[in-house]
């Protein structure tokens, strides 16, 4: 017989995302096992109660009352070698320490998974990427539990890709694992070096922020519209265009869900008004209903 499980209420979701916005959860639950999330979502299912599964809150943007539901914290953050250049790892692993891992092994494909803040399993949802590489690329397969407890692999030839797009924002459920072929490559260290010596000198890297807020459009760079219409250091309440990076609205002070939607909304005004282009958000915004 299965332990009941250690739901807790009423938590803080400012603790659980890169933001530090967010009003309370009605229910936590961190997930260790793919079994646990089997578990949980039974649970949800029985008890009537609206799941929202999430990494490290690195993609997200929670409102000021909360989640009035289950948020389940992936921590499936298991790491395997099953051949050479094969590695499958939990969900939960963090993207930036895979991309730094493999390097260093002298494995190329996820190099510039080097600072990318996020989840394995949130890199593969929304197809991170950056300096022209992506997660889909060097996906081999992903393990999926459906909201009904069920398991299955799905190969990389049974999904859809695209930039910032994959099949699973249309399905209900949650990756609980993903498998990468690599390729050796005795270079692959020094380019992650590269790579994380840049992003960390172009980008505010300790401020607290969800990464890029928007999307770049098909004619050009998000954050270099945003500098050119003048809006770097713009504020509404404790949210703040970046200095270093205008596709980065960070939490400068105590900011607020509504200050930082209020930004979003007047950087993506200015920018239509000014070129005629209009921003579409990437990161992730979750209403309390």
């Amino acid at each position: 017989m299965n332990e009941p499980l250690p739901f807790k209420t009423d938590v803080p979701l400012a603790s659980y995302c890169t933001y530090g916005i967010g009003g309370p959860a009605a229910h936590l639950l961190e997930i260790h096992t793919i079994e646990e999330m089997q578990q949980a979502f039974l649970y949800c299912q029985k008890h009537n109660l609206r799941a929202l599964i999430i990494g490290k809150g690195s993609n997200c943007l929670f409102d000021d009352q909360g989640f009035n539901g289950a948020v389940l914290i992936n921590k499936i953050d298991f790491h395997e070698t099953p051949s050479p250049g094969i590695f499958r790892v939990g969900a939960g692993y963090s993207f930036s320490l895979l991309g730094a891992q493999t390097a260093r092994q002298g494995w190329a494909g996820l190099e510039f998974a080097s600072g990318i803040p996020g989840s394995v399993g949130g890199a593969v949802f929304m197809n991170a990427g950056a300096g022209g590489g992506e997660t889909a690329t060097q996906l081999q397969s992903v393990e999926f539990v459906s909201l009904n407890g069920e398991k299955r692999t799905f190969s990389k030839e049974e999904l859809s890709f695209s930039y910032r797009k994959s099949s699973f924002q249309t399905m209900q459920g949650a990756i609980v694992a993903a498998t990468f072929a690599l390729t050796k490559d005795p270079q692959a260290r020094q380019r992650q070096l590269e790579i994380i010596a840049k992003r960390t000198a172009s980008q505010p890297y300790s401020a607290k922020s969800a990464g890029c807020v928007f999307v770049n459009p098909t004619n050009g760079a998000a954050g270099a519209l945003i500098d050119k219409c003048g809006l770097k250091g713009m504020k509404v309440g404790g949210a703040e265009v970046s200095a270093v990076h205008a596709n980065f609205l960070i939490n400068a002070g105590q900011a607020t869900a509504r200050d930082m939607l209020a930004l979003i909304e007047r950087v993506q005004a200015h920018v239509k008004d000014t070129t005629g282009i209009e921003l579409h958000p990437e990161i992730r915004l979750i209403p309390y209903e």
